[in-house]
C-alpha cells in the first residue's frame, strides 16, 4: 500500500484529517482537521510564528479580511493574470488542469506554458483524459478566484482572497506609520486563502480552501545587497537544484554566481534553516529550486520554490521566497489613488517587498509522511517533540487500587509544564500503540511501585525503551529527555 493511502487511513482513524462534509459524500479539494490534526497544525503555525517573527524586532503579525473588493485584485493583477490552463474531456465532460495532466504523462514540468503551447503538446503526444481515455478539447484559461456578490441584491463584486499577501499590502502604510516608520518592516498573516482549483488532487497538497503562513518584508531597494546579519549566513550552504542534482552553494557564492541580492540570500538561508533545523526535515528530502521566467509568478523578479520530496510524487513545492519588487504597492497606488511612498533615510520611495510564503497544509502532510514509520506490529509518527500533539501521555496501569487517583495528580502537575493527555481506556499495550500513532513523544505509566516506592515508568515512543524514575523528579527527567 502506498504511504499516501496509509496516511489517509491513519488520518481518519486518529483524527488528523479527512474529507470535508464527509456524511454528504465529501467535496473534492476540501478537508477538515480532527482534534489531533488541529493540535499539530496549531503547533506548526506557532513554531512558524516564533521563528520568523523572531528574525527582526520590527516583524509583526496582523489579521485581515478574507473577502476583499474587486479593485484590490485589479491593482494586484489577479483579475488578469491569476489563471490556470484547463482542458475538457469531450467524452466524459471532466475538466483537467492541462499542464498537470501533461506533466503526469511526460514527467516534465510544463508550468507557465501558454494555452496554445499546451494544446500543441497534447496533440503531439496524443494525451487523453486520465479518467476515461477520451479526447481533450483545446486548452483554455480559467481565473482561479472565487467571486462573491455582496449586499442584498449582490450588487458589489468582491472575491475570496487567493493569497493572504494583499491584506498586508493594503495595510502597509498604516502599519509603517504606527510602527515608528522603520524599515525593514515585516507583516505576517497566517490564515485561509481560496482558489478554484480545476481538479484538486493529492489530498492536502492541492485544495480549494487552504492555510497560508506568509511574511511580507518591506525594505529599501537601495539596500537590497546588504543585511545587518549577513555574516551569520555568509558561509551557510544552500541546497539548490542545479540541472538534475542538488548542489550545496554557500550564500556568498549564491550572491556572486547566481546574482542574488544579499537581502534575498539571507532569508533564503533562514527559510532553509527553519525546515532542516526546526521542522527536522531530512536534508536528503529538501531542496531549493529557482524558477525560470516562464514558470515564476508574473509579479516576481526572483523566485525560489521550497520543495520537499514525497513518496510517489517526487519533490513538491511547499513554499517560496519571492522578490515582488514594488509591483503590489505601485498597483495599489495607481488604482486607489493613495500614495504608497514613504519618507525614510532622507529620501522618498515606494518600498520593495520580499515575500516568504508557506503552504501550511502541505507542510503538515509532509511532516506526517516523512515521520510515518512501521515497527513490527505498530505504527508510529516520529514527530519532533515540539510538534508532537502531546509531549506526554499519562496512564494508570489499571483502573483500581488508587492508581487512577495517583495518575490524575501526576497528570495535573505535568500539565503545568507540558502538553499532556490522560488515557485509561483499554490495555496498557493498546494505549501505548494509540499514542505512538498520534506521535505522542513519551508515555508515563503509574503502577503499583508508584504507591510503594513513589516511582513511575517513562516509555520512549521511538525506541519503546523504558526507564524508572522518582515521581518527584518526573518534570526534570522529561525535560532531559526532550
Amino acid at each position: 500500500m502506498p504511504v499516501s493511502e496509509k496516511i489517509v487511513e491513519l488520518g481518519k482513524r486518529r483524527g488528523f484529517f479527512f474529507v470535508g462534509s464527509e456524511i454528504y459524500g465529501g467535496v473534492a479539494g476540501l478537508y477538515d482537521y480532527g482534534a489531533i490534526g488541529t493540535i499539530l497544525k496549531r503547533k506548526l503555525e506557532n513554531l512558524w510564528r516564533k521563528y520568523f517573527l523572531g528574525l527582526n524586532e520590527n516583524f509583526f503579525e496582523i489579521e485581515t479580511t478574507t473577502i476583499m473588493p474587486e479593485k484590490v485584485f485589479e491593482a494586484s493583477g489577479h483579475i488578469t493574470n491569476f489563471v490556470d490552463p484547463v482542458a475538457k474531456c469531450i467524452k466524459c465532460g471532466t475538466f483537467h488542469r492541462a499542464d498537470h495532466i501533461i506533466e503526469e504523462f511526460l514527467h516534465e514540468n510544463f508550468e507557465g506554458k501558454s494555452a496554445e503551447e499546451l494544446t500543441s503538446v497534447i496533440r503531439k503526444h496524443n494525451i487523453k483524459c486520465p479518467r476515461c481515455k477520451g479526447d481533450l478539447t483545446e486548452v483554455s484559461i480559467l481565473n482561479m478566484m472565487f467571486p462573491i456578490g455582496m449586499g442584498a441584491s449582490k450588487e458589489t463584486t468582491a472575491y475570496l482572497r487567493p493569497e493572504t499577501a494583499q491584506g498586508a499590502y493594503v495595510n502597509f502604510l498604516r502599519h509603517f506609520n504606527i510602527m515608528r516608520m522603520k524599515l525593514p518592516l515585516g507583516l505576517a498573516i497566517v490564515g485561509k486563502a481560496y482558489r478554484n482549483e480545476i481538479a484538486p488532487r493529492q489530498l492536502l497538497l492541492r485544495q480549494r480552501e487552504f492555510t497560508q503562513a506568509e511574511l511580507q518584508i518591506f525594505f529599501d531597494p537601495a539596500k537590497a545587497d546588504e543585511h545587518d546579519n549577513w555574516k551569520q549566513v555568509s558561509k551557510h550552504k544552500l541546497m539548490i537544484l542545479s540541472g538534475k542534482k542538488i548542489e550545496e552553494v554557500s550564500c556568498d557564492d549564491a550572491v556572486k554566481k547566481l546574482k542574488i541580492p544579499k537581502f534575498y540570500a539571507y532569508y533564503l538561508a533562514k527559510v532553509q534553516q527553519f525546515f532542516l533545523d526546526t521542522l527536522k526535515i531530512p536534508k536528503s528530502k529538501f531542496r531549493l529550486r529557482r524558477l525560470s521566467d516562464e514558470e515564476k509568478a508574473f509579479y516576481n523578479k526572483i523566485h525560489f520554490d521550497i520543495e520537499i520530496e514525497l513518496d510517489g510524487i517526487g519533490f513538491k513545492e511547499c513554499g517560496g521566497v519571492h522578490y515582488r519588487t514594488d509591483h503590489d504597492l505601485s498597483g495599489h497606488q495607481k488604482i486607489s489613488g493613495e500614495s504608497q511612498e514613504v519618507f525614510y533615510d532622507g529620501k522618498r520611495f515606494i518600498p520593495h517587498v520580499l515575500e516568504l510564503s508557506f503552504g501550511v497544509d502541505r507542510i503538515f502532510y509532509a511532516l506526517l509522511e516523512l515521520n510515518y514509520a512501521e515497527d513490527k506490529d505498530r505504527v508510529l509518527v516520529k514527530l519532533p517533540f515540539d510538534l508532537s500533539p502531546f509531549t506526554v501521555a499519562v496512564f494508570p496501569l489499571v483502573n483500581k487500587d488508587n492508581l487512577p487517583e495517583k495518575a490524575k495528580k501526576i497528570y495535573a502537575e505535568l500539565k503545568k509544564y507540558y502538553d499532556v493527555v490522560y488515557d485509561d481506556s483499554g490495555s496498557i499495550g493498546k494505549r501505548y500503540y494509540r499514542q505512538d500513532e498520534i506521535g505522542t513523544f513519551l508515555c508515563v505509566t503509574i503502577d503499583y511501585d508508584t504507591i510503594k516506592k513513589d516511582t513511575v515508568t517513562i516509555r520512549d515512543r521511538n525506541t519503546t525503551k523504558q526507564v524508572t524514575v522518582k515521581a518527584i523528579k518526573l518534570v526534570e527527567e522529561i525535560k532531559k529527555l526532550i
